[in-house]
């Protein structure tokens, strides 16, 4: 009889050296268990997968790219650009400011240009790679509020391709950002990206309302913990290793550690060398110190002539002492090497902006109505009108929405639901927003059933995109379509395309002949459908005949 106890009998196990850590379902469990015991149920963790084993080289080997982070940066990264085609897309939604869009086209190749020739010369001979000085082009935007600095900024980083992301320095202190830490905006970059490291290596991080963290100078009653904020932020601007993981954040740890279990290993640092930061502020007082500058450089005549110098004038004489003398610490300005200037937008900078830039708010108007099957044409007397109002805002270009908004509201309120199907907004209108209104609403029959007026948004949108032809419906013709459906018991949508099953055709040799892309559909149209197009066919020819005989 053996004196050895049961305990004895069983064989020890033997850790796995592919698998330090046991079995991936137990290990679950006691941090499940633990979690629960330390932080309550609200606490849940994912499953460990079996069939997955970090250690396993084979396996890792198949699944996992085992390229370096430097040879992945130049997969996902390639910077193509000059400066001349980057102000060409800027100059597409931004209106003005030409200086700001130049300078920062040039900011933006000289930054990525420089990181792709250090990237290239780091696989050819890294000793030298390093001996390359490279100081970062990162940029400093004075201007008004509304004038389109995060606009710029956020139109360059979608061309080029990069991750974007937008802070305000007024949420920041001397001990981190949003109750956590700063470094959390270059983990924002790789959220941006997907996940992706390399690519978050090579974006660009915004960061508003810098002015708020000045300390001294004319800046009275400011926090004086912004000395402190500028500090914390210098070390992201030059060059650093930012951990992946908050390592104050239980839950980022856990993940983290999760990740390596099933096999998600990598790069645990995010390098800011090639991040490119670009701060801004209207930096209000700036002017009075440069012209107090000026005028004590000065004497005599000249000193009173440069105090009262213009805008453009105190761009040019910015220095580094300004923004010294405002309340930054030499250190924090010395690494925002470029200077950006934003000119204020008058009455016909506004105006500009919505009529033809392509992020115009009159195009998201135009939408709103659209959604409640009124086609809203705004004249350019209307523009104008709305942009001197909103000049006098003094919010640039956020101005336009609150003069819009102001003017509009009833309009949206008032209008859904009733027989007008086309709105337009002229000068008249913005000088008597009541008055049109209550005209317009005297002059329309209100329809009960605003289902066939969907229906009815819905067959014109589908009728333009297919053939280029923009039909709008007026009163009467709604209330003619309203009687078939009801006779018919159809939809709105099968009456309108049976009566104009071939007005595609006539309407397109109209266009052709004319010119015309806009229909309006009456009553007659609705009762004679084949009548009515064939007039206007007819009628075209003999316009198209005149015509000639007009220019020959």
């Amino acid at each position: 009889m053996s004196d050895k106890s049961d305990d004895d009998e069983k064989e020890i196990p033997i850790p796995d050296k592919n698998n330090p850590f046991g079995d991936p379902e137990e290990l679950s469990k006691k941090l499940a268990d633990f979690l629960k015991s330390s932080f309550g149920e609200t606490i849940s963790i994912s499953k460990v997968q079996e069939s997955f084993n970090p250690f396993n080289q084979e396996s890792s080997a198949e699944s996992h790219d085992l390229r370096s982070e430097e040879e992945k940066s130049d997969d996902v990264f390639d910077f193509k650009y000059i400066p001349r085609d980057i102000k060409a897309h800027l100059d597409r939604f931004v209106i003005k400011q030409e200086d700001a869009k130049r300078a920062l086209s040039i900011a933006v190749c000289d930054h990525y240009n420089h990181a792709k020739y250090l990237k290239r010369l780091r696989k050819k001979d890294p000793e030298a790679a390093e001996q390359v000085e490279f100081n970062k082009q990162n940029v400093i935007v004075v201007g008004p509020t509304g004038v389109g600095k995060t606009y710029l900024v956020k139109h360059i980083a979608e061309l080029i391709g990069v991750p974007f992301v937008k802070a305000d320095a007024t949420k920041f202190s001397e001990t981190g950002y949003v109750g956590a830490d700063v470094d959390d905006l270059v983990r924002e970059l790789v959220r941006k990206a997907d996940g992706d490291v390399a690519l978050a290596e090579n974006g660009i991080i915004y960061i508003d309302e810098i002015d708020k963290i000045a300390t001294k100078g004319d800046m009275m009653g400011r926090d004086v913990s912004g000395r402190g904020v500028q500090t914390t932020l210098l070390k992201l601007m030059e060059e650093t290793e930012v951990p992946l993981r908050n390592p104050q954040d239980i839950q980022s740890q856990m993940q983290a550690m999760f990740d390596m279990t099933r096999g998600k290993g990598g790069k645990d640092t995010i390098n800011t060398r090639h991040i490119l930061f670009i701060v801004s502020g209207a930096f209000s007082g700036l002017e009075k110190i440069i012209e107090k500058r000026i005028k004590q450089g000065s004497i005599g005549f000249g000193a009173d002539a440069m105090a009262q110098a213009d805008e453009k004038t105190l761009a040019e004489e910015l220095t580094t002492a300004d923004f010294l003398e405002f309340g930054f610490e030499a250190e924090f300005i010395g690494r925002l090497p470029v200077r950006v200037v934003c000119e204020h937008l008058e009455s016909k900078d506004l105006f500009e902006i919505m009529k033809n830039s392509e992020g115009s708010l009159i195009r998201q108007y135009e939408k709103e109505f659209e959604a409640y099957g009124i086609q809203a044409v705004f004249e350019d007397g209307a523009l104008l009108n709305i942009a001197e109002l909103a000049a006098e805002e003094k919010t640039g270009a956020r101005g336009l929405i609150t003069v819009c908004e102001k003017i509009l509201r009833n309009f949206k309120f008032e209008l859904p639901g009733t027989a007008i199907t086309e709105l337009s907004v002229d000068g008249e209108m913005i000088k008597d927003p009541g008055g049109s209104l209550e005209r317009i609403l005297e002059s329309a029959a209100a329809i009960g059933d605003s289902k066939l007026l969907g229906e009815l948004t819905a067959f014109r949108r589908k009728f333009e995109e297919d053939h280029g032809v923009r039909l709008i419906f007026e009163t009467e013709a709604i209330t003619e379509i309203e009687q078939i459906t009801n006779q018919r018991n159809q939809s709105g949508l099968t009456v309108c395309s049976d009566l104009f099953r071939d007005f595609q055709f006539g309407l397109k040799l109209i266009q052709q002949n004319t010119g015309r892309n806009t229909f309006h559909i009456g009553a007659e149209a609705v009762r004679q459908p084949d009548k009515y197009l064939s007039d206007l066919v007819v009628s075209s020819y003999g316009n198209n005949q005149s015509s000639s005989e007009a220019g020959s």
